[in-house]
């Protein structure tokens, strides 16, 4: 059996967050931790609860960075916590080497965000060989649906030499 790539004290990842990935297979694993190592999943506190290939959860610890004056949460920071939950759903499913960003992503917003965290719930519309899209159901901690994002992810191969 191979090694995961997830290994106890890896660079930059939590105890946590190598708990979560645990079960998935190398290629999956290394695609959500090159995510999660990113300046953005760090910024806005990304921290998934549960990761499968076709559904993943993830909660965000609201910080007064993430408010508007009104003390409710940015439309920008619920956008981006949604598209990266959805990345990492993508990224499960692309080839060791391949890259993917987003290609077109869509919000609506139903009511505004307050509250000790936002949580989201992610499951794919479609999955495809060059492209996938996903659907993030964001939530208030009262379990209020603030906003449904859907996305669009690209799946390109890696370009030789280069880091993903």
């Amino acid at each position: 059996m191979a090694k995961k790539a997830v290994k106890r004290g890896a660079t930059g990842i939590d105890k946590h967050h190598q708990r979560i990935l645990k079960e998935l297979d190398d290629v999956a694993q290394e695609n959500a931790l090159r995510i999660l190592r990113g300046g953005t999943a760090k910024s806005l506190g990304l921290r998934l609860t549960e990761v499968k290939p076709k559904f993943l959860t993830a909660q965000m610890k609201l910080l007064p960075r993430h408010l508007n004056y009104n003390g409710r949460v940015n439309g920008g920071i619920i956008m981006a916590f949604a598209d990266l939950v959805g990345a990492i759903g993508s990224s499960l499913h692309r080839p060791a080497g391949w890259r993917g960003g987003t290609l077109e992503s869509k919000t609506n917003f139903f009511t505004s965000g307050f509250g000790p965290h936002i949580a989201g719930v992610c499951v794919p519309l479609h999955i495809g060989r060059t492209t996938s899209v996903w659907q993030t159901t964001v939530q208030n901690s009262e379990g209020r649906t603030i906003a449904i994002v859907t996305q669009t992810q690209m799946a390109l191969p890696g370009k030789p030499g280069a880091e993903q």
